[in-house]
């Protein structure tokens, strides 16, 4: 049986799935990669691992005899605003890459997520479509929408097994954000669990479609999983669980933390999230692979809160 690739294996998303992954299928046949010298997963075989690199990926995927790769390194959103050509060479550069490679050495799969920051001001702000207009305003968006149009063409072209998502904002306590516009949410919640107040970088009632990791790498594997003749969408599926605004998550964390304290400093994150819906319609992820969210608003917030007071404490600096 060949092996399993997981590029970004110690970023936020890649954490967890990895996790995941060898939970099904076993640790010998999980592969982690991420540009840092050492992983996070110490059970697993380890590359470092620029994905920018051709080269050097399609000698790892040969090594390893690599048949399926889960591509999750990227520049996100506000770090690609501040960093906009290093953001734009990361992740079109390493997902032309991954598919190359996948080309040339036959893969059965691969993934790659996309984002609602595909999505732009001329999307409907609620219940943003399957298929619509997508004017993204950041470099990270750009991307996004880029690179779903790029999986589709490997797609249709050489016949490639190529699987998306459109993420919402990811919530988790494993591993600390990676520079998203959503990130607030966790940082807000790691504040509150190390007892610190917090400032929040967009305003009291910006509301996000978001999601909580779990769900989000259940939803992955049941992706991956599902037979190819169900899978109807072009390009990437939409993703949704709940949207809240800031106001609406504090309200929830001070139900359990009283003394929690929020003040409001807007930054051009918050013109990010302006551009982007507020909720999502995934009624073609439900119809066609069966999705649906276990976790709601309030379990995510107890199941956060209760993860991260076992911690070490944090700064609020840290979890910025």
């Amino acid at each position: 049986m060949k092996k399993i690739l997981v590029i970004g294996a110690n970023g936020q998303i890649g954490t967890e799935l990895t996790t995941a992954l060898v939970k099904l299928h076993g640790a010998k046949q999980v592969v982690a990669s991420d540009i840092q010298a050492l992983g996070r997963h110490q059970e697993l075989a380890y590359e470092k691992l620029d994905v920018t690199d051709a080269k050097r990926l399609a000698e790892v995927v040969q090594q390893h005899d690599i048949g399926e790769i889960y591509h999750l390194a990227a520049a996100l959103s506000a770090k690609g605003e501040e960093h906009p050509e290093w953001a734009w060479n990361l992740n079109m550069t390493g997902l032309l890459n991954v598919l190359e490679v996948a080309r040339q050495a036959k893969l059965s799969k691969v993934f790659w997520p996309s984002s609602i920051a595909a999505f732009g001001p001329s999307t409907p702000r609620d219940n943003a479509p399957q298929v619509g207009a997508m004017d993204p305003k950041t470099v990270y968006g750009i991307s996004k929408l880029a690179g779903e149009h790029w999986c589709s063409w490997y797609a249709e072209k050489y016949g490639m097994d190529i699987r998306s998502l459109r993420y919402p904002g990811l919530i988790s306590y494993s591993a600390e954000p990676g520079g998203g516009t959503t990130d607030y949410a966790i940082q807000a919640l790691f504040a509150a669990a190390a007892g610190h107040d917090y400032t929040s970088f967009l305003d009291v009632d910006s509301t996000l479609p978001m999601m909580y990791m779990p769900d989000a790498v259940r939803a992955t594997i049941e992706l991956m999983s599902a037979p190819k003749e169900q899978l109807k969408a072009a390009g990437s599926y939409n993703l949704a669980a709940w949207s809240f605004s800031p106001r609406e998550l504090v309200d929830i964390i001070q139900q359990r933390y009283p003394s929690f304290k929020v003040a409001y400093q807007p930054d051009f994150r918050q013109a990010i999230a302006d551009a982007w819906p507020r909720s999502i319609d995934d009624s073609q992820a439900r119809q066609d692979w069966s999705w649906s969210p276990a976790y709601s608003l309030t379990d995510m917030v107890d199941d956060m809160l209760l993860h991260l007071v076992k911690r070490k404490p944090v700064t609020q600096e840290r979890a910025a």
